[in-house]
């Protein structure tokens, strides 16, 4: 069952084109994130979508109801939709209770028990309720606020960067509890982030626009492995791109021959791995004296940067000449270091020589 269905939605401001002919659909009860750099046109869909911006053309539907035809569309009070801004923006003049029962007259049957429930739901004590917006803390005035926007029961909720003012570890518990929420009661939500690691961790749809087009939309983790393309990879995390030469589900490369996910294709293209599909050892000096193993990749480390658990090495390949290894010698595509993961405690020093090994399968970027 689909839930929220967009077809073709554009909108041009004067002659500035932001979207240029959205479709995408969300599953009933999912999380889809949209994201993208700034200028790409996600703040402008999900407006689209709340009915603050009427589209220029195109149709927005949730259910069986028509929101948008074109600039004919249903108001954003009639739509049946929770939306939460960035700051939360709740009422400075009224007190947690207040906020969390806008909308809801204050004779209103059962208003209180109401309240409590939502209270609940967003794991805050409801000796709270008295208390004024200033006196909470970041990730508290952002459940209040998804709290409010819960309380007329939306069929569809929309996040517009919510966590964003948080700090990092606030920030992932926060998003955790929302996404374990929203879950439980079963609502469809639409989250717009510029941080990929916290799209792919909260949704069960990714949804990747540039420059006013939706450019690929998948399952988190697919689109992690398989980008479309260059662009799509680096917006995605760290990648390591490199030419190849394929045949018969390999490819020929500066690491060495090593496994790709498309068997078909052969001869020239350029291929993706992340940082952490390869490992990396430290290997004696004189390995040569002892021979090397001609299916292995080496390297020397240039530069060590310590992240605490992780750290990310600069290292340089070298290139094989019978059992030795020695420095590239006009071979371009070996002469620009690679930037490598290592665990942080055992990360090799600079001028260590390491041996590096692939992990997994290679991407190859459509043509």
């Amino acid at each position: 069952m689909t839930s929220l269905e967009l077809f073709e939605v554009r909108k041009s401001y004067g002659a500035v084109a932001v979207l240029g002919g959205i479709n995408l659909s969300v599953a009933a009860g999912s999380r889809t994130a949209i994201v993208g750099p700034s200028g790409s046109g996600k703040t402008t869909l999900l407006r689209i979508i709340a009915g603050f911006e009427a589209p220029d053309s195109g149709r927005v539907t949730v259910g069986e109801q028509l929101l948008a035809d074109g600039p004919e569309m249903v108001p954003a009070h009639r739509r049946g939709i929770g939306f939460v801004p960035q700051d939360g923006a709740l009422f400075p003049h009224l007190t947690v209770e207040g906020n969390v029962g806008f909308g809801r007259a204050r004779n209103a049957p059962q208003r209180a028990e109401r309240i409590a429930e939502l209270m609940d739901m967003v794991a805050l004590d409801t000796s709270m309720l008295a208390r004024w917006p200033h006196e909470l803390s970041g990730g508290q005035q952002q459940r209040i606020a998804l709290a409010r926007a819960l309380a007329q029961r939306p069929r569809l909720m929309l996040l517009d960067e919510p966590f964003s003012a948080l700090d990092t570890g606030l920030r992932a518990s926060t998003r955790k509890a929302v996404a374990q929420l929203l879950g439980k009661a079963g609502i469809t939500t639409i989250l717009v982030t510029h941080d990929q690691s916290e799209a792919l961790s909260f949704a069960d749809q990714v949804a990747v626009m540039r420059e006013g087009q939706l450019v690929q939309c998948g399952h988190p983790l697919e689109l992690y492995l398989r980008p479309r393309d260059e662009a799509i990879a680096g917006f995605l995390g760290e990648s390591i791109v490199l030419p190849a030469q394929l045949a018969g589900g390999w490819a020929d490369c500066a690491l060495g021959r090593i496994a790709v996910d498309d068997s078909q294709r052969e001869g020239s293209a350029q291929i993706m791995l992340r940082p952490e599909q390869l490992q990396v050892a430290q290997v004696p000096a004189d390995i040569t004296e002892h021979g090397t193993d001609p299916a292995a990749c080496y390297g020397a480390v240039l530069d060590t940067d310590f992240g605490g658990a992780v750290s990310v090495l600069t290292v340089r390949l070298l290139r094989r000449i019978g059992a030795a290894i020695s420095q590239p010698a006009g071979v371009e595509t070996r002469n620009a270091p690679l930037l490598l993961h290592s665990a942080g405690l055992r990360a090799p020093p600079v001028g260590a020589l390491v041996r590096i090994t692939v992990a997994g399968q290679a991407h190859v970027f459509s043509d």
